[in-house]
């Protein structure tokens, strides 16, 4: 490719491509994304959007419309299958510490606003890359259309099977530069049913029509399941069913047949749930039989931390290079936070070299790596809670949810904020709250940019 600001081409329109997307429109950058299916498919349940990533959307200057999808959430009740309460997670200081509210949504909606603030003309929709090929001029993409496509720079976005990691890997395991970590499959923790439900009778549901977001996780009792619910907007609730299981590894060959399903895929065994208790005036059955067919789900949920996040001029984001449970919506949560990073340093690239590309893609994982190392470690400290079995969890959920000291929590959840980035080439957000936000990147181009420009206006009034 020629030389000067780089061409980016992103892979998959999922919740971390579409922000991508909507990040490097607002840097200038020209960019197209791909996606394999011919329409979206925002399939899932509930998203959490919490103060790491609120900032931005306040910088973009969408955090209200956000807010219009969203409910605020205050608390998330931990149960037993008789609906004892086990104890609380609560996020009401999280306002006070950050300035912001933890928001939940239905993926659905979320993505459907992301979707549209992407202009249409840079997004092609059914179109699966094949594989991709990268060298000192170029990336190239080969699609199932028999086409080929070209950019400076190629965006992984598309998933824990992501086809672009797949063609990159076996790329670098033929050359022997492949981490042996890297090579091994990904391993299956939970396999979860899921949807959200239409608007639910008031009267019947009352819960789910309250002004806070009403979030519940039920563990069963002498059983592998658990079950959770959250109360999003329109009077609907988003639900999950997961069954715990053997620690089991896959290949990537089974990427059709362990990611996500339509309803169409699979047999509902429901009756196996229906008397599940929730405190939202009805069972998990009533929940399933107020989601309409195309709205339910499966999945099968996986968990890994890849060490190659980058080669030549491809890079990964989301779960494509680090795949976590459902936890509070971490996957998402991380996917947006790795295109902040990545719009940053993409940014800086005043000449689309090759070196210039490699220090860009290098400088975001170095940023990145060591959070979602650190990110991965606690959703899986958090999936002993809120879906551990074992005595161990119980004992663990136990210490969690009702006698550890409020000073440790405290410090847990001011450490857990502190981490808010934001975009280096648009105005920053005034900080807000008690917990300072940890130092944000700062953009060596804008600077001289605005230095410039400074130089340029004095030179124009003293002329004058």
């Amino acid at each position: 490719m020629a030389e000067g600001k780089p061409t980016v081409m992103i892979i998959g329109a999922g919740l971390g491509g579409l922000t991508m997307a909507i990040l490097l429109e607002r840097a200038g950058v020209d960019y197209h994304v791909y996606e394999k299916y011919k329409e979206p498919r925002p399939l899932g349940s509930a998203t959490g959007i919490n103060p790491n990533i609120l900032p931005l959307f306040e910088q973009l200057g969408l955090l209200e419309k956000l807010k219009a999808i969203a409910k605020e959430v205050a608390s998330v009740n931990v149960y037993t299958a008789d609906m004892e309460l086990i104890g609380a997670i609560d996020v009401r200081d999280h306002e006070q510490l950050s300035g912001y509210l933890s928001l939940i949504m239905s993926r659905r909606d979320l993505h459907a606003f992301l979707l549209s603030e992407v202009p249409k003309e840079k997004m092609t929709l059914g179109t699966k890359v094949l594989s991709i090929q990268q060298n000192q001029h170029g990336v190239m993409i080969r699609t199932n259309d028999g086409k080929h496509h070209h950019a400076d720079i190629l965006i992984g976005s598309d998933g824990a099977y992501s086809a672009v990691r797949q063609s990159l890997y076996k790329q670098m395991s033929a050359q022997g530069i492949l981490p042996k970590s890297d090579a091994e499959p990904l391993k299956v923790c939970h396999m979860g049913i899921l949807g959200t439900t239409e608007r639910l009778d008031p009267e019947k549901f009352p819960r789910a029509h309250e002004t806070y977001g009403h979030s519940g996780v039920v563990i069963g009792d002498k059983t592998r399941h658990t079950w959770r619910y959250f109360s999003v907007p329109d009077g609907r609730v988003c639900w999950r069913i997961d069954v715990q299981l053997k620690s089991t590894s896959h290949d990537e060959s089974d990427a059709f047949r362990l990611s996500e399903w339509d309803a169409d895929s699979f047999k509902l065994d429901a009756d196996d749930w229906r008397e599940f208790k929730t405190d939202l005036g009805g069972t998990m059955g009533d929940l399933i039989d107020a989601t309409p067919k195309e709205c339910i789900s499966k999945v099968m949920l996986e968990e890994k931390l890849f060490e190659t996040w980058y080669h030549n001029r491809t890079v990964l984001i989301g779960d494509s290079c680090h795949k976590m449970l459902p936890n509070a919506g971490r996957g998402a949560l991380n996917a947006m936070m790795d295109a902040v990073v990545l719009a940053n340093t993409i940014y800086e690239i005043a000449s689309a070299t090759p070196e210039n590309i490699t220090a860009a893609l290098k400088e975001y994982f170095e940023i990145r790596y060591p959070h979602a190392k650190s990110e991965l470690q606690g959703s899986q400290r958090m999936a002993k809670v809120l879906a551990g079995q074992t005595w161990l969890d119980s004992l663990t959920r136990s210490i969690v949810l009702g006698y550890l000291p409020k000073s440790i929590q405290q410090k847990n959840t001011e450490n857990g904020l502190r981490y808010r980035p934001q975009l280096t080439f648009l105005p920053q957000v005034e900080a807000r709250g008690t917990v300072p936000a940890l130092p944000q990147m700062v953009s060596k181009r804008r600077l001289a940019e605005q230095q410039q420009q400074q130089q340029q206006q004095a030179a124009q009034a003293s002329a004058v």
